[in-house]
This record gives structure tokens, sequence and C-alpha cells, in this order.
């Protein structure tokens, strides 16, 4: 993540209360994750991890959506990403419209979801 997106998800974030954190199994989406969360400085009120693969997301969908924050934030992958949005839509109360990602799923859109790219613009759906 360069240091022009991580502001630029800080400024997507805005004012929000409180977040959600959510990211991929892997080293690079955690890290991720961590530098999202100091940056912004606020209350994260969960941090769920996911993996790759998986035969079902149900729990950590379950986990991510529960507190139902301000604001959701993702780094992951968009493997993962297209597997954890499913089962959030089908099973929880996750709306996309509260949801900001990283540049790494900017291919994986859903209408709502905002993001930012690595030179620091935003994009929604």
């Amino acid at each position: 993540m360069t240091d022009a997106e991580l502001e630029a998800l800080v400024r997507l974030i805005g004012p929000a209360r409180h977040i959600v954190l959510g990211t991929a199994a892997d080293p690079a989406s955690r890290a991720d994750g961590e530098r999202i969360a100091v940056a912004w400085g606020g209350l994260v009120l969960a941090t769920v991890t996911w993996p790759e693969a998986a035969a079902s997301w149900l729990r950590p969908a379950r986990r991510f959506a529960a507190p139902d924050p301000d604001v959701w934030v993702v780094a992951a992958t968009p493997a993962g990403w297209a597997g954890m949005t499913k089962r959030l839509l089908v099973s929880t109360g996750w709306r996309p419209h509260r949801t900001v990602v990283t540049a790494a799923l900017a291919t994986s859109p859903l209408p709502g979801v905002r993001g930012a790219r690595a030179d620091g613009t935003t994009w929604e759906d």
C-alpha cells in the first residue's frame, strides 16, 4: 500500500466513530490493515481475518458484520474478498455502501463500495 493510498483511505473513512477492519490472511493484507488502523487512529470495534479459500465464509462474515460499525474497511485479496462478499450479502446485514476497500480490490466492484487507488485517487461503484 502506498502512502497516497493510505491517506486517501483515511479520508474515505472520514469522521466515522468506529470501524470494523477486515483482512485476508496473507501477511501483506494484514500489514495493510494494521497501517490503516494506526493512520486512522479511531476505535476499531473488531479485526476479522479470513482465508483465500474456504468451504464457507459464514463465521468470518458474521464476525465482520455483527458489530455494525459506521464503516467497514477491507484490505484483502480479490479471491478471498469475492468469497466473503457472497456470504456477507446472503447471510448478514452488511451493506456495501458503508464499505471502503484498498487498491487491491479496485477490480472487484460492488455497487456502493468506495476505494482508493495506489496514486491516492478514489472511486465509487
